[in-house]
């Protein structure tokens, strides 16, 4: 046997041979007992060759024949009868004989029904956690400057197991596994989008085809002997039904025991409809297509033991007893009770009957008296005016008797389901209702119509040890009923009175809706599979499997393959409810077909009827899918599935197992080991009767390892993992493996306890690949309990491993000094050698890990992983540390034997403090940062604690030294060893921060002198480097915090010196000193910022200053005003605007070489609100001051915002500034449009125009000679923008011009409004405004006729272009005319067109006298008026132009207006069609046949009165064209009445409503289709407010229309 890996998946697949694993299809002998477990396949069991279950066996004997072995026993897969029990009290037998099938089932099928007790829901599913974060080591070999308070921290951190991830990725064979069921509540609405269908040899339900009565009833001799099958009843035998009207019966070894009907009346009575089996499984009823009702004792069938004929249809008028009508089919048919005689049926025109035989001699002498229970005959006459809605029985079903005896057994209780509602109505001793509902409003709208509903009786439940004492308990019964795409579960209980139980009086029943399930589409057959799994089969032949009360999906499977067998039996019956909407809101596109006589379910096993073929399924148990994936090779996912199966993260109850933990545990763990021990021995070729004794790959094997991994952690069996697992590893020399698969869960802390030998076998593994970081990482998170301390400890040594080796002494013997001894051993060389230089070396490494050691043990932190120590544990911890630091002397260790550690060479020269010398000189920065983190802790607050040690003994020398430690003390150590005699600056530095930081902390602690903190304050303002300057000016101001030096003034050089400015600023603002202050804020290039908020601190009103201060102040501000401009030009002027407006003046003096930076500032203080509408801007102080300030601002836009010039220019009054100041600064920077707004505010509006022409003119000759140049420069494109941007300029100041012009006609206008109106004469002068306007035009005109004859005259060169040009100099001469035509027509257009609109209204300006002063004036200028004709004709073109175009937009605009009002017309007299047949409101049928109040007799009426006058008005039409002699003509004809109707009780149609009328009033119908009562409208309505129109609103959307 070979195996190799699955490609892209990680499952590794068994490639046995499975030949002999598929079953005879055709040979299902012994398919099922007479229980609910029966579940062998072909009687026999599993192939004797598979591979894995020889395995599985292989392990069982071993253990069977060494007795005990890792601490359990090994047992067989078949259950004893104790396990038996267990299982089926809390996996769903119901009955006694339930528990000897199991225990007498082959073992290789062992399966159970789901269990009692409900499961839990809304539990997280547990994930397996992994991989600590890891952090590279925080400390440089070579320790030069660092920052002061950085915390110590190791590679080693505490894992975090709820965000870890896990280090192996899950097989996706398990994960093929995953059920994604929909959360269940009471009553809540579930769906299933997101299940997908799994098609696998460990699938929920195994399907086996039935062979033997397949090809018996579909073979070619089957279908046309018997028929096509139509229907199947399933009890101890399968009974189908076919169209001939036989009945075959089949027993569950697929032999045909007989052939029912043959012969008999009942193959004339057309097609068997309806099948149904008595409890005690002997007699047989068939419905028939024509109504034929016949019962068969199953020992006797060649004559029918009960007949129940038909009503004829000629009998129906004078019936005298109740049945089905003649022709009808009966669809449903059903036993009640344990009787024979009595049953229950139900057609497709929706009547239902009880019948009930009395007893005779044979089918002659009985009498059956039937009672219909639901529905109505045909020939009924319903209710006046109503018309009966169609109807059928869509599903109907009887209550079974369970195994435990019920009150409700003798009700013979039935439930039918029709498309309206649900009934459900008790036989026996009457026909009684005991419950009724409607269909819910959960519905889909679109959901095709359909109905089946299904009982489960009452059981007695299995009741667990401790409750054998008790009174048995049942279940309660159950119905499942549904509409459509929407399941409810229903539970019957029984209501207990008072009052003394009579016998004779049926019980109070009580219904109850417990769960509500939505589909994503519709439901046509629902099953009971167990009392607590249901199957559902939509309408396309999706099978989904339901769990619980709660109606949580498990499973979902895709039977359209299988070809189920349905049939159209409601929807000729049914056919008006489709497309239509109903009561209720829905509209279903069709009606469903029948499935319900094609899918049934027994005692756990499902049946379906195909077209082809007939099938059997159950639902397999948790032990069938571990087999069956043993079976096809996938070993490992067995293993990870039944690993979720101990923990629970799967569907229980739809597996067999019970929710119990204490249950289930102990019966997967069993069978968990056995796999796990089978799939080592295969993996590692040790099976006894193989020939394959190789391995399998690495990779299978970490897939195997994982698995095992899980298995045994989720089991709590580590011992089979280190004992078996490792064993199979370690003898094929693969313990890598195995070690490297450990590694994850030793770092989540999954596993602690870790054996000798495996840690033995962990060092040597990982040190031969050279992995000590991650062995080292590992040894930190064993329980030091489980290690050989000498061994670990001298292999530590031996690799290097120091964090590991100092984990072992800390944990394992609580010795913190030895640790400590070892690295220093580490410093000795370097710091004696002086080779602190050479730090990459790795005892320089090592010995780094001094310093993270320190802060965790001084803080109560175990090294190096982060933990916490207990309070004891950290004290004496603490308390070993200081002993060992601060003792002043050399220390023995360990006490009282131990050997001394010496720092020199010669132990007489050993110097004071050694051990603490010699740190301060490997690193003295990184040791204070250490004691910085110590310094925090309460440890030192000098309180000595005699309890730490439990009183069991006296403590020690070094308890007792150690904890009289203290802060003050540490610190007068420091300080005397730390002199700087003996360490250079650069390490006493570091001592300075230290105190200045620790003693504002802790005042009450520590006392020390001025002088000692005077020479701080100095050591802190002579940093050596640029790195730590920051740190040592936060340590000064900490000490300032606390200490006042008397001579400050000295140590403010200092301080300036060294650039602490933050300190200059507390000490200057303290001593309120604000010129000094302000100037420091200069000083400080990394805070210039800052200067703003201290000017504004200073000036602000209220500040607090003298008249001195303020002009100190000032002063250098002054001075600095360069600098204040160049941090921000902006905020600069805000700031002296709001509190300084007199230094504005020196602020741009000091930037006179910086014009656009002057242009910022003004704008600034000038155009503060510039975001805003300049109408809105106020007057700014500044321009009150000096208007100089304003025209020094229009000069300097003029340059750098010229496009603006003009509309800050509007905004200023007269006298803000002067005209001969700003003047040529805007004719120079192109602001002419200004200077024009300026120049007419000023009153020379004559002098504004001549400056206009003029600058018109400039702009004419830079036209031309643009238009000239485009003829011999090489880039056209550029000409032509030139020349366009020329335009636009024109058109600009053009418009500037027609301004002017309009403004003094508005200023003329008012003058002369006083003067009479006279009439103008030829000869009269022109006025003012006529004459601005001449000129205007003049020049425009004379612009635009130089422009069009510079564009069409021919070129000079013309000829030689022709004749000696090439193609280049052709490109070169093409100018864009076309555009520049454009440009010029527009510009001569705009102007004539403004003309036009200012003199339409004006009584003093002529628009003829004008052009006639136009005209002759270019007479003058040219003898010929040919150059003006093209400009003339484009002009009164352009205007004919425009007339014709608004007459044709005129005319479209009517035209569309005539067809939207007609369509408006149209669409109001056609009224709205009634969504319902109901009043919204009251929910009474108001309209259409059969309505209550002769609504529907009164409409017709109206319609035929309106039909009527309609005839009499064409009459009328016809008469009055008869003739010119016409009595209309003649005025003599008879005047015609109105036919007016009442508002509320005629026939009207508005814009919101249609009113039928009614005794009672009208009706009203809105837009949106929804209709009501007028008076029901009214009432609900409120009144409106006087002067206001009535409007109606719809109570359901809103809609809301006036009246």
């Amino acid at each position: 046997m070979s195996s190799t890996p699955d490609e892209g998946s990680a499952p590794l697949h068994l490639h046995v041979d499975t030949a002999r694993l598929s079953e005879d299809e055709g040979d299902v002998s012994g398919l099922m007992e007479d229980d609910d477990d029966a579940d062998t396949v072909n009687g026999r069991e599993e192939p004797s060759d598979d591979k894995m279950l020889e395995y599985l066996q292989e392990a069982r004997n071993e253990e069977t024949e060494e007795g005990m072995a890792n601490g359990i026993t090994f047992r067989k897969f078949k259950p004893t009868i104790k396990e038996a029990e267990d299982i089926k009290a809390y996996a769903g037998a119901d009955t006694e004989s339930d528990i000897h099938s199991v225990t007498n089932r082959p073992p290789s099928l062992t399966d159970s029904t789901p269990d009692d007790t409900p499961s839990l829901h809304g539990s997280i599913t547990s994930s397996s956690l992994a991989g600590s974060a890891r952090f590279s080591p925080a400390f440089s070999p070579s320790p030069s400057l660092r920052p002061f308070d950085r915390r110590f921290q190791t590679r080693l951190t505490p894992s975090s197991p709820s965000l870890s991830p896990s280090p192996r990725a899950l097989s996706p064979s398990f994960l093929g596994h995953s059920r994604n069921g929909s959360i269940g509540s009471r009553l809540d609405v579930v769906g299933i989008d997101d299940l997908d269908d799994r098609s696998a040899p460990w699938e929920v339900v195994r399907w086996t085809k039935l062979t033997k009565i397949t090809n018996q009833v579909f073979s070619e001799a089957g279908r046309r002997s018997h028929g096509n099958p139509t229907c199947i009843a399933i009890s101890a035998t399968i009974a189908v039904g076919t169209e001939k009207g036989l009945i075959l019966v089949f027993d569950y070894s697929q032999v045909l025991k007989s052939i029912i009907g043959s012969g008999t009346k009942a193959i004339e009575c057309g097609a068997v409809t309806a099948l149904a089996v008595s409890a005690d499984h002997t007699t047989i009823a068939g419905g028939h297509a024509n109504g034929h009702i016949f019962t068969w004792e199953l020992a006797k069938h060649t004559r029918p033991f009960l007949q129940i004929a038909p009503i004829p249809m000629y009998e129906m008028e004078n019936r005298k007893a109740d049945g089905h009508v003649e022709g009808v089919a009966v669809l449903h048919l059903g036993f009640l009770g344990t009787r024979h005689t009595a049953l229950v049926s139900a057609d497709d025109r929706g009547m239902a009957f009880s019948h009930l035989a009395t007893r005779g001699l044979g089918a002659v002498g009985r009498m059956v008296k039937t009672t219909r229970i639901l529905g109505r005959y045909p020939t009924d006459a319903g209710p006046t005016g109503r018309p009966r809605k169609p109807s059928s029985v869509l599903g109907l079903s009887f209550l079974p008797l369970g195994n435990s005896q019920e009150r409700t057994d003798s009700m013979g209780l039935v439930a039918m389901l029709t498309p309206y509602l649900l009934v459900i109505v008790s036989t026996t001793p009457i026909a009684q209702t005991q419950y009724k509902t409607t269909r819910p409003k959960e519905v889909a709208v679109d959901s095709a119509l359909s109905g089946c509903l299904a009982w489960y009786p009452a059981v007695k439940l299995k009741q667990k040890e401790f409750q054998k004492s008790k009174k048995p308990t049942s279940s309660k019964a159950r119905l499942v009923y549904v509409w459509s795409n929407v399941l409810t579960l229903l539970e019957l209980s029984i209501v207990d009175k008072d009052e003394p139980d009579d016998s004779n009086r049926p019980p109070t029943l009580e219904f109850r809706p417990k769960s509500r399930f939505r589909c994503d589409e519709a439901i046509v057959a629902v099953q009971w599979i167990s009392r607590q799994i249901i199957g559902v089969l939509t309408v396309t032949q999706r099978l989904i499997i339901l769990e619980d009360t709660a109606l949580r999906i498990t499973e979902t499977f895709d039977l359209m393959p299988k070809h189920i067998l349905h049939r159209d039996l409601f929807s000729r019956q049914l056919d008006r409810l489709v497309n239509r909407m109903d009561e209720e809101g829905s509209l279903h596109p069709h009606v469903a077909d029948a499935f319900y006589n094609s899918f049934k379910a027994y005692k756990g096993r499902m049946f379906l009827l195909c077209n082809y073929e007939m099938a059997s399924g159950a639902l397999s148990n948790w032990a069938d899918r571990l087999l069956a994936m043993m079976k096809v090779g996938d070993f490992i996912g067995a293993i990870r599935l039944a690993t979720a199966y101990y923990i629970g993260d799967t569907n229980k109850l739809t597996i067999g197992l019970p929710e119990d933990p204490a249950l289930r545990h102990p019966m997967v763990e069993e069978k968990l080991l056995e796999m796990m021990t089978a799939s080592l021995r295969y993996a590692f070729g040790k099976n006894q009767n193989s020939s394959r004794k190789d391995v399998l790959d690495k990779t299978q094997l970490q897939e195997l390892a994982a698995a095992c991994f899980e298995a045994s952690l989720s089991m709590d069996r580590t011992d089979f993992l280190f004992d078996d697992a490792f064993e199979h590893f370690e003898q094929a020399s693969l313990e890598g493996v195995f070690l490297e698969t450990l590694e994850p869960h030793i770092l989540e802390r999954q596993i602690s306890f870790i054996p000798p030998i495996i840690v033995k076998a962990l060092i040597a593994h990982y040190t031969s690949l050279e992995l000590e970081s991650r062995l080292e990482e590992m040894i930190c998170h064993m329980d030091t309990r489980t290690l050989d301390i000498d061994q670990v400890t001298t292999l530590c040594k031996k690799h290097s491993l120091y964090d590991a080796m100092i984990y072992v002494w800390n944990r394992a013997l609580g010795d913190y000094i030895t640790p400590m001894i070892d690295l220093l051993t580490l410093l000795l060389p370097l710091v004696q050698h002086n080779s602190l230089e050479n730090g990459d070396s790795i005892h320089a490494v090592n010995a780094l890990k001094l310093f993270p050691y320190l802060s965790y043990t001084l803080t109560g932190r175990v090294y190096p992983t982060g933990e916490d120590l207990t309070e004891v544990e950290a004290s004496n911890a603490k308390a070993q540390i200081y002993y060992f630091l601060f003792l002043g002397q050399t220390v023995t260790w360990p006490q009282p034997n131990g050997k001394s550690f010496f720092t020199m060479k010669d132990p007489n020269s050993e110097p004071s403090f050694p051990y603490l010398r010699l740190i301060l000189q490997f690193d003295a920065s990184s040791f204070l940062g250490a004691m910085n983190e110590a310094f925090e802790d309460s440890f030192l607050n000098g309180v000595v604690d005699n309890q730490n040690n439990g009183g069991k003994q006296e403590p020690g020398e070094d308890q007792v030294f150690g904890r009289s430690v203290n802060r003050q003390y540490i610190i007068s150590i420091l300080l005397e060893v730390m002199n700087p005699n003996d360490f250079p600056t650069h390490d006493t530095i570091y001592l300075d921060m230290f105190v200045a930081r620790n003693l504002p902390k802790f005042p009450q602690f520590i006392l020390l002198s001025g002088s000692s903190l005077h020479r701080v304050l100095v050591g802190l303002c002579n940093p050596p480097g640029d790195e730590i300057t920051d740190d040592c000016q936060l340590s000064v101001e900490y000490l300032l915090t606390v200490y006042r030096p008397p001579d400050i003034d000295d140590l403010i050089e200092h301080f300036s010196r060294a650039g602490f400015f933050r300190v200059l600023k507390t000490i200057f603002r303290s001593e309120k000193q604000y010129a000094k202050l302000l100037r420091v804020y200069f000083e400080d290039d990394e805070a210039l910022e800052a200067v703003f908020g201290c000017i504004a601190e200073c000036l602000r009103p209220r500040s607090g200053l003298t008249d001195g201060q303020i002009h100190e102040v000032k002063t250098v501000i002054e001075e600095n005003a360069r600098k204040l401009l160049e941090i921000d030009e902006s905020r600069t002027s805000r700031v002296i605007d709001s509190y300084v407006p007199e230094l504005h003046h020196a602020m741009l003096t000091a930037i006179e070489d910086k014009p656009h930076d002057q242009f910022v500032y003004l704008r600034t203080v000038l155009e503060p609100t510039a975001e805003k509408h300049r109408s809105e801007m106020k007057k700014p102080a500044i321009m009150q001051q000096n208007t100089s300030f304003v025209e020094a601002y229009i000069r300097l836009m003029c340059q750098f915002d010229p496009n603006n010039v003009s509309e800050y220019v509007s905004l200023l009054q007269s006298g803000d500034l002067r005209l001969e100041k700003v003047l040529p600064a805007m004719e120079g920077g192109g602001a002419m449009d200004a200077a024009v707004v300026l120049m007419a505010r000023e009153g020379q509006i004559r002098q504004a125009m001549d400056r206009l022409v003029a600058h018109l003119e400039t702009l004419e000759t830079a036209l031309i000679s643009v238009l000239d140049a485009c003829y011999n420069v090489e880039d056209v494109e550029a000409s032509n923008e030139a020349a366009k941007e020329t335009l636009k300029s024109l058109q600009k100041y053009a418009r500037v011009g027609v301004w002017l012009c309009q403004g003094q006609m508005k200023s003329g206008n008012i003058s002369q409004r006083q003067q009479p109106a006279r009439r103008r004469l030829e000869t009269d002068k022109l006025t003012q405004d006529e004459i601005l306007w001449l000129d205007l035009v003049d020049v425009i005109v004379r612009i635009a006729k130089r422009g069009m004859t510079v564009i069409s005259k021919p070129q000079t060169n013309g000829f030689d272009v022709e004749v000696n040009g090439s193609q280049d100099d052709q490109k070169s001469s093409q100018v864009d005319s076309a555009m520049l035509t454009v440009y010029l027509r527009k510009f001569v257009q705009d102007t004539f067109s403004s003309l036009l609109a200012a003199t339409s209204n004006s009584q003093t300006t002529s628009f003829l006298h004008i052009l006639r002063a136009f005209l002759a004036r270019a007479s003058l200028s040219s003898p010929s008026l040919e150059n003006l004709r093209s400009v003339l004709s484009d002009i009164f073109e352009a205007y004919l132009y425009e007339a014709q175009l608004l007459s044709l937009a005129n005319r479209l605009l009517d035209k569309d207006l005539f067809i939207h009002v007609e369509e408006a017309a149209s669409l109001r007299k056609r009224g709205w069609k009634p969504a319902t047949q109901s009043c919204e409101a009251c929910r009474k049928k108001i309209w259409g046949p059969g309505a209550a109040g002769g609504i529907y007799s009164a409409w017709e009426k109206t319609r035929l009165e309106e039909q009527r006058r309609l005839e009499r008005q064409r009459e009328q039409r016809r008469i009055d064209s008869d003739g010119s002699l016409s009595a209309v003509a003649r005025g003599k004809s008879r005047a015609t009445e109105a036919l007016l109707s009442d508002a509320r009780g005629g026939v009207t149609q508005t814009d919101g409503d249609a009113v039928a009328e009614e005794a009672s009033g009208g009706l009203v119908l809105f837009g949106c289709r929804h209709i009501y009562h007028r008076k029901c409208v009214d009432n609900l309505q409120v009144e409106p407010a006087a002067g206001h129109d009535w409007a109606c609103k719809c109570i359901v959307c809103g809609h809301v229309e006036v009246h």
